[in-house]
Formats: structure tokens, sequence, C-alpha cells
């Protein structure tokens, strides 16, 4: 699947998103090492801290049918006015489940898209540099 068909998979997700609080709704698409599609959309609270973005629940529903490995992550926001990349807590969750070189792929509502790594948005990552260790 390219990263082109992954984004409109997120975009699908987005549509599922509960956001009435911020009106602000996000899909996550993720590719897994088997081939498949797992997605996601943000889940919100009135106490905010227990909202959950698309990208982890992407990974949490990916996780509990049994995958463990991703190779591509697709992010929309179709109420942003700019691309919007995962907040930290999903990057450092993304992070224990993709390799530093895999894709991620996100836009907003203008249809401008941009491309970065899981290595590019987490930079340092000990997570990835103890493997290296490990080797």
């Amino acid at each position: 699947m390219d990263l082109d068909a992954l984004y409109e998979e997120a975009l699908k997700a987005a549509q599922f998103a509960y956001a009435p609080y911020s009106h602000f709704r996000v899909g996550a698409a993720l590719l897994a090492e088997d081939g498949s599609l797992h997605t996601g959309a943000n889940v919100e609270n009135r106490s905010y801290g227990l909202t959950v973005c698309a990208e982890r629940s992407a990974v949490f529903s990916a996780v509990s049918k049994g995958s463990r490995r991703f190779t591509a992550l697709a992010i929309a926001a179709p109420d942003s006015d700019y691309p919007v990349g995962p907040c930290g807590a999903c990057r450092q969750v993304l992070s224990e489940f993709m390799d530093e070189g895999a894709p991620v792929y996100f836009g907003g509502k203008d249809g401008r898209r941009v491309s970065a790594t899981i290595g590019g948005l987490l930079p340092f990552d000990s997570l990835h540099d103890l493997a290296r260790r490990e080797e």
C-alpha cells in the first residue's frame, strides 16, 4: 500500500473521532509488517489527560489483535489548517513498534502533506540506540 492510499484510510478513520470538546478530529492508519491495516481515531474525554490520540488508538488496537511491528503510518487531521504530526507521547509509543526509518505521512485539510520518518520525529531515541548496542 502506498502512502497516499494509507493517508486516505487515515482520513476515513478521522470520521469516527470522538471530539466534542476540541472539534479537532484525527485519524491514523498503520500498516503492519504482515500487510494488515489498522486504523484509529482520537477519543476525547472531559478530563483532557484521559484523551487518547488517533495514533495510539491505532497502535493499541493493532497490538491487541496480535500485530507488533509496523512499517508505515499516516495521520489525517481534516479540521487543521496545516499538517499535524504525532505528539510526543505518540512518538514514544510509535518508536516502540516501528523502525527509525519507517515513514510517517501526515496532512491537514488543505491537501498539503508532510513526509518524515520515526527517527526524524524522535531523534536520539534511546530504544533504537539500545537495540543497536545489543546487535
